[in-house]
């Protein structure tokens, strides 16, 4: 039997460059953001529970208050799941959790999820897998997959300041949809990773604020 081969993944400021390179070519306008913005940053943390527990965080936030709520999480010592198992709700909610939050980290604490396993895994199955727990959708699932496991192609297209920026680089009428920019950014691949980031980058540069957090 062949042996599968090797997930490339993003592990550097040379990995973000080869990226780009790719992304210059086929689409003038990255060009114009690396020339404005310099080259986008690499992005990269630990996988594993704490990093998908401030995806889940994230969701429907803002960067500033994701930041303020997963730092009472981390001052409370809530990062694991066992703690979150444990913690009750009033402790919880003092954190800046919602209800559904609340229920949502529970669920990812009791899937039980392979974190190793998921490293080895091409980018649908890991999908597939995280989106099969209570309260993480493809959006989360897709963030985990760039920022936590560096794949450099994942591309999570229903993120809004992903969506404001592409309009704006791009002189869009509105604001592409999920399935619009999707479209839009299937001739980046394989590099759609690093195009998010650039977009992020583009967001921030017109913005004057962060639209992701990690």
């Amino acid at each position: 039997m062949t042996a599968a081969a090797p997930i490339r993944t993003i592990e550097s400021a040379a990995d973000i460059a080869e990226g780009m390179a790719h992304l210059r070519r086929i689409e003038p306008r990255f060009a114009h953001v690396e020339a404005s913005c310099g080259p986008p940053p690499l992005r990269r943390h630990a996988d594993g529970f704490a990093a998908l527990l401030r995806a889940i965080v994230s969701q429907q936030l803002s960067v500033a208050a994701a930041d303020a709520v997963c730092q009472r999480l981390e001052k409370a010592g809530l990062t694991c799941p066992g703690k979150i198992l444990a913690g009750d709700d009033a402790t919880l909610r003092a954190a800046g959790l919602s209800r559904q939050k609340i229920t949502y980290l529970r669920a990812l604490a009791a899937a039980g999820i392979d974190w190793e396993e998921l490293r080895a895994l091409p980018d649908e199955a890991v999908i597939a897998r995280l989106t099969a727990v209570r309260g993480i959708g493809r959006w989360t699932a897709e963030i985990y997959l760039m920022f936590s496991l560096g794949r450099p192609d994942a591309f999570p297209a229903a993120d809004l300041a992903l969506q404001e920026a592409a309009r704006m680089l791009f002189d869009l009428d509105e604001r592409p949809r999920e399935k619009a920019l999707r479209a839009l950014a299937a001739p980046w691949a394989p590099w759609r990773a690093v195009a998010a980031r650039a977009l992020w980058q583009w967001y921030r540069h017109l913005r004057g604020r962060e639209g992701v957090t990690g």
